[in-house]
C-alpha cells in the first residue's frame, strides 16, 4: 500500500490542527500507521498553521515530501494556492473560501488575489478541486466554530473510507452537546461538489 499524504493549512484560530488530529485518528482507526507533524508560526496571532497528516501501512518521516500530497486541505484559500507546489500532480485541493488578509496585505504592502487567480493556481496541479464556503455553512448552523468539521465533511467524501470512522473520531473530540450539531456539519461539508 502506498502511503497517503495530507497537508492541512490554514490560520491560527481556524480549527486547522483539531481538524489533523481528527483525520491522523481517523487513519489509525483504518488499521493504519499514521504520522502527524505540526508547524505553528504566530498561531495565537493569526499566523499560518500547517500539519502534516500520513497513513500508511508502515510510516516513516511525520512530514511529506515536496510535491508528494495527495490531499492539501486549505482553511483559507490563498494559503492554499500559496502551498499548492506540495501537492503531487494529479493530487486533490479541499479548500474552505474564506479569505482572511494577511498582515502584508492589509498594511498595503501586497494585494489579495482575485478568487479566480487563486483557482487558477490550484488547478495547476489539481485535478480534483472542492470549493466549500464553510463558515457560510458553520453560521447556517449557528455555529462559526463548525468549519473544521465541514472542511473534514468535504475531505472525507473525496476518500475511499467509511463516513462512519470519521464520525466516530469527531464525536470523540466534541463535547457532547455539541455532538449532533458536528454531525450535520459532517453531513453538510459531504454534500459540497466537485468544482
Amino acid at each position: 500500500m502506498r502511503d497517503t499524504n495530507l497537508l492541512f493549512v490554514g490560520v491560527g484560530g481556524q480549527g486547522v490542527l483539531t481538524a489533523s488530529d481528527i483525520a491522523a485518528e481517523v487513519g489509525l482507526s483504518a488499521g493504519l500507521d499514521a504520522k502527524k507533524s505540526e508547524i505553528h508560526g504566530f498561531s495565537q496571532r493569526g499566523g499560518v498553521v500547517e500539519s502534516h497528516v500520513r497513513w500508511g501501512a508502515r510510516v516513516g518521516s511525520p512530514t511529506a515530501e515536496l510535491g508528494t500530497v495527495d490531499y492539501l486541505v486549505s482553511f483559507e484559500i490563498l494559503e492554499g494556492a500559496r502551498l499548492i507546489e506540495t501537492l503531487r500532480p494529479g493530487g486533490v485541493v479541499i479548500s474552505n473560501t474564506q479569505r482572511l488578509v494577511p498582515m502584508s496585505v492589509s498594511s498595503g504592502e501586497f494585494s489579495y488575489p482575485e478568487r479566480e487567480e487563486i483557482v487558477r493556481s490550484l488547478r495547476s496541479r489539481a485535478d480534483k478541486i472542492v470549493l466549500v464556503d464553510a463558515l457560510e455553512i458553520a453560521e447556517q448552523l449557528g455555529n462559526s466554530r463548525l468549519v473544521n468539521t465541514i472542511v473534514l465533511g468535504a475531505l472525507s467524501r473525496t476518500m475511499d473510507m467509511d463516513p462512519a470512522i470519521w464520525l466516530t473520531m469527531i464525536e470523540r473530540r466534541v463535547p457532547p452537546r455539541y455532538v449532533e450539531l458536528n454531525r450535520q456539519a459532517f453531513w453538510e461539508g459531504r454534500a459540497t461538489l466537485e468544482h
